[in-house]
């Protein structure tokens, strides 16, 4: 069985599912809000991409390094976006969350930290994870602060670190928080929940 298994988490206001083909018409519509797929600094498949998208997600957790997940909202039903664990390393009891994205009309609605406190929940509770990591580009300020809000501690820099889809070079920003400041984490979670803040 791959590490770590699917599993589906659901919280106040969101809930995290297994990917699923099924879900495709649903992350069409959900990245259709506010084009996605336009901001040059991430990769957010665009409408005609998702399909594909979805096979290559299922193919790494296929090969025991990515378990995907769609985000509902957990009232509505309505489909949110994608996330995943990725760079999943059962060895060292490790995992990174990232390729995420919201649609436009839930950014900024608390959807971000009630699906980073399911995952990191669900990492260091279920998985007995040592760290959890997460990258971005470093000129994408909205998730770097985002990242930063959730608690987590910047690694460093990885300069010239990969090529972006249209062949440019990013540096990446990494970030991680570690077993030992789980407890204090989760509790600024979970205030930033109850507070409805984003």
């Amino acid at each position: 069985m791959t590490w770590p298994a699917p599993i589906t988490l659901t919280g106040e206001i969101a809930r995290l599912e297994f990917l699923s083909h099924d879900h495709t018409p649903g992350l069409v519509e959900a990245v259709s809000d506010g084009k996605l797929w336009e901001l040059w600094y991430t990769s957010i498949p665009a409408p005609d991409e998702m399909e594909t998208e979805i096979k290559r997600r299922l193919r790494l957790h296929s090969e025991g390094k990515m378990l995907p997940f769609t985000i509902f909202d957990q009232k509505t039903g309505q489909t949110i976006g994608m996330t995943t664990y990725m760079n999943v390393d059962p060895v060292h009891r490790h995992v990174e969350i990232g390729s995420t994205w919201y649609r436009k009309s839930s950014q900024r609605s608390g959807i971000n930290t009630e699906c980073k406190l399911l995952l990191l929940t669900h990492a260091f509770e279920a998985l007995n994870c040592i760290a959890v990591e997460f990258r971005t580009h470093f000129l994408n300020h909205q998730s770097r602060r985002a990242i930063e809000r959730l608690g987590a501690k910047q690694d460093g820099i990885l300069r010239s670190h990969m090529r972006t889809a249209n062949g440019m070079l990013r540096d990446t920003a990494v970030y991680s928080i570690i077993a030992s400041e789980w407890p204090t984490v989760r509790k600024h979670l979970q205030f930033l929940r109850t507070n409805r803040l984003p």
